[in-house]
């Protein structure tokens, strides 16, 4: 209690507390306010019916929008896949290449095309989601769209653009205005407000008789371990002992003292999640704006929940994306030249190029360590929703189907979305805005929230 009244004793962090509060606020109203043109009885009875496969995720991600086809139905994912694109030409085009190390007026440049390609994307995901609705013909007996054509795909279309812009434009405010990560908190805040929902859902089945008091003592250990893995893995670094040299300047004698450099074994938090999951969104979204195709069905049923080939590329692009991402926010060479410029080294390695490479070796193992983390940590809401399915595997698919338990390959029949996606993003974002509220407290030489032991930074 003593610190959250030296949070309001504070002024300057007292408007930041209450503007992120109010841009939030502004975020859930939005969430309530329906695309027009759209039977939500219809549309409701459809949204059941996919909840617990890949739509469950998106869902999640929007704030729970996306079943409800609200304005703020495609939530930040446009944004999010745009940035992943204009990351990805970084690498590829010489021109933002060079605008990346421009600095302050580069980021700027590159902010600038990121918000162009998210209208963009805004524009294509929206259109696809007006096909789907009008070609998903009736649900329950009940037209989903009062009056399909062109006029409700164009409203659409607008609506939910300009939808995606204001979230955008949420999110940015937050990161420059409040407190924290202003994206991760649009979604934090989404996934918050749809678990007593969840909840519930899952004690109605208890009482019904779904599901029985076994299983969901297995679900509330699952959920615990689940959690302590996700601080144990978030707070875990690997140590790289610095040595400096001792120099005189002037008439003081500095240097001599031992450091280290603390390389974080989930570097990446939980953006390279979120980065596979937007591009294994494409497939599903474009497939819907065309007619059916036997053999293109097929492919896109394979990039289902829990199917073999959407399981590989699922943990193929997490693995990615952790180096990847990694490769962005850190940068060996950099801190070896600036470690070489203040006469600092590793001991036993020489200073410069060596040393760079020796703590690239170093964070490429710890990665592989972190990315394997996340995509195990990903893959645990497929179990508790529909089971991996083993039975479309080649050759011995079949076998595997009917040894394994039905557990496994069917899911334990959760309706809600849980599972350490979730998990991931809510410990995640709640540790990084605690550790920045708690680096104002300090600053002003106020007790932080941990007067033990502080909270490490965290990337993401």
């Amino acid at each position: 209690m003593d610190s959250l009244k030296n949070i309001f004793a504070i002024p300057e962090l007292r408007k930041r507390v209450l503007f992120t509060f109010g841009v939030l606020a502004v975020y859930r109203v939005g969430s309530h306010i329906t695309t027009p043109g759209i039977n939500i009885a219809a549309l409701t009875q459809l949204t059941e019916q996919a909840a617990n496969t890949m739509f469950g995720l998106y869902d999640m991600f929007s704030g729970y929008n996306l079943s409800q086809k609200t304005v703020y139905a495609l939530g930040v994912m446009p944004y999010i896949s745009a940035s992943i694109i204009l990351q990805l030409l970084t690498v590829v085009w010489p021109y933002l290449e060079r605008l990346s190390k421009e600095g302050e007026l580069g980021r700027r440049k590159i902010t600038q095309y990121t918000r162009y390609g998210t209208i963009l994307l805004s524009v294509v995901q929206s259109l696809g989601i007006s096909f789907f609705l009008e070609n998903a013909g009736r649900a329950g007996g009940l037209q989903i769209v009062d009056s399909p054509g062109w006029g409700f795909r164009l409203m659409t279309v607008l609506t939910l653009t300009t939808g995606s812009v204001l979230v955008m434009w949420l999110g940015e405010q937050i990161t420059e205005r409040g407190i924290g990560n202003g994206m991760s908190l649009l979604i934090y805040a989404g996934i918050v407000v749809g678990l007593p929902r969840g909840a519930v859902q899952t004690l109605s089945q208890l009482q019904v008789g779904e599901i029985g008091p076994l299983k969901l003592v297995v679900l509330l250990i699952l959920m615990v371990v689940v959690v302590g893995a996700v601080v144990f893995m978030e707070r875990g670094h690997r140590r790289v002992t610095v040595q400096y040299a001792r120099r005189m300047v002037g008439r003081r004698m500095l240097g001599g003292a031992s450091t280290h450099i603390p390389l974080k074994v989930n570097t990446g938090g939980v953006m390279p999640v979120i980065f596979a999951s937007s591009i294994l969104a494409f497939p599903p979204m474009i497939r819907a704006m065309f007619p059916a195709n036997g053999i293109v069905d097929r492919l896109i049923t394979q990039l289902g929940v829990g199917y073999p080939l959407y399981t590989v590329l699922y943990v193929v692009l997490i693995i990615f994306f952790a180096y990847f991402y990694t490769a962005i926010i850190f940068n060996p060479d950099d801190v070896a030249e600036n470690m070489r410029k203040y006469g600092g080294f590793v001991p036993g390695i020489r200073p410069g190029k060596r040393t760079a490479e020796h703590i690239d070796q170093i964070l490429a193992r710890v990665t592989l360590a972190g990315a394997v983390y996340l995509a195990v940590i990903a893959l645990l809401p497929e179990l508790l929703l529909q089971g991996f399915k083993v039975a479309p595997i080649p050759f011995i698919g079949d076998r595997l189907d009917a040894i394994l338990p039905r557990f496994i390959t069917e899911g334990m029949n959760v309706r809600f979305y849980f599972g350490g996606t979730s998990l991931l993003i809510i410990v995640g974002v709640a540790m990084d805005t605690v550790q920045q509220v708690e680096s104002q407290l300090i600053m002003r030489h106020y007790d932080g929230f941990m007067k033990k032991s502080r909270v490490r930074s965290r990337r993401g």
